[in-house]
């Protein structure tokens, strides 16, 4: 099996922070672009942005953009099926999907979701971590999935683009037809599928980026 090809997603409004780029946006003096690259690209054989508009203002990153395929902001699923054909014309078999605004999600994500789609029908599954105690006490899941983290396989992106041409957005509502399995992340000390939406996270973001290298400088910064 040939190792996937990395995509990030950054195709959203961002309307939440005011519009604009979220990715472009810095902590502790790095873009959370460059945070993102830093951790997905060792574990990919190739990487690529998604995001829609002038392409030119990601020229840093040195990075191919795909935009959406698919008009009118139809969400996280349009971007996959952008990675997927990206993917098709390379010769890859599959894709994992990144979020363009989660600066500490694990460094171990391909292969722990390439070993959760093992022995299934399609190399297709996604990121979850343990729900709380209220939500387990609600009648939800056991877990929160988390649907800009997954791996998609190349196989699958006809039937991708005929759910989306069918109205289809969400994520899940599509990986559970196709039968997905769930790579299992531990949520402490934080959940590291944490993501910049607002000003508020962006503080926090900012302060436990702090707190990392204060932990990695021995508690001298």
């Amino acid at each position: 099996m040939k190792q996937p090809l990395g995509v990030i997603l950054a195709g959203g409004l961002a309307t939440r922070m005011g519009g604009g780029d979220k990715t472009l946006l810095t902590v502790a003096g790095q873009s959370l672009l460059s945070r993102v690259i830093d951790r997905i690209e060792p574990q990919v054989a190739g990487l690529a942005l998604n995001a829609n508009g002038d392409g030119a203002r990601f020229a840093d990153a040195c990075l191919p953009v795909l935009p959406d395929t698919v008009d009118g902001f139809a969400g996280p699923l349009a971007g996959v099926l952008a990675g997927l054909d990206w993917a098709a014309a390379q010769g890859a078999d599959s894709i994992v999907t990144v979020a363009g605004d989660t600066p500490f999600f694990p460094c171990d994500l391909v292969p722990r979701l390439l070993l959760a789609a093992e022995g299934r029908a399609h190399l297709l599954a996604l990121a979850a971590t343990p729900r709380d105690g209220d939500a387990l006490k609600s009648g939800g899941r056991g877990v929160n999935r988390h649907p800009t983290f997954g791996l998609w396989p190349v196989v699958l992106r006809d039937d991708l683009r005929a759910a989306l041409g069918d109205g289809l957005r969400k994520v899940v509502a599509w990986t559970d037809l196709h039968g997905a399995g769930e790579a299992l992340f531990p949520a402490t000390p934080f959940d590291p599928f944490f993501n910049v939406n607002t000003p508020d996270d962006l503080a926090l973001a900012k302060a436990l980026a702090r707190a990392q290298i204060g932990a990695l400088s021995g508690g001298t910064a």
